[in-house]
């Protein structure tokens, strides 16, 4: 996935939901600070999002926007919704979150995990995958 499929990913998930915010938690989150990762870093096609204020509109994104949508089929990416729940963060990570808002997000947020952030949540899942 790529910085600007993020940014569509936002902008329907905000459309979806008539939500303002939105909040990207998964591995894709890191296209937030850093906009032209190594390619090793954009395989995957799916974001992990949930409106910051309703989180538990995520089932919403989920059966839009999510896999095997027609929107997945069409666009060959597609967001997981999933909860607040979903990552173990540490302390203050709300207060280091990297913001995406411009035209491609229809002037929605996106709120993204800081790259240390994102790898002390990776590294507290202790999946295989995320080594």
């Amino acid at each position: 996935m790529r910085r600007n499929e993020l940014e569509h990913l936002i902008r329907a998930a905000a459309a979806i939901t008539d939500q303002y915010e939105i909040m990207v938690i998964g591995s894709q989150s890191i296209l937030g600070a850093v906009p032209g990762p190594p390619d090793t870093l954009l395989e995957s096609m799916e974001a992990d999002i949930y409106p910051l204020h309703r989180p538990e509109l995520a089932d919403l994104i989920d059966g839009s926007i999510g896999e095997g949508s027609p929107f997945h089929e069409r666009f060959g990416y597609y967001a997981q919704g999933v909860g607040p729940e979903t990552a173990i963060l540490p302390e203050g990570w709300q207060s280091r979150l990297v913001r995406i808002q411009n035209q491609n997000t229809d002037h929605k947020v996106g709120y993204c995990l800081e790259p240390h952030d994102l790898a002390t949540s990776k590294l507290a899942a202790g999946r295989d995958k995320d080594w």
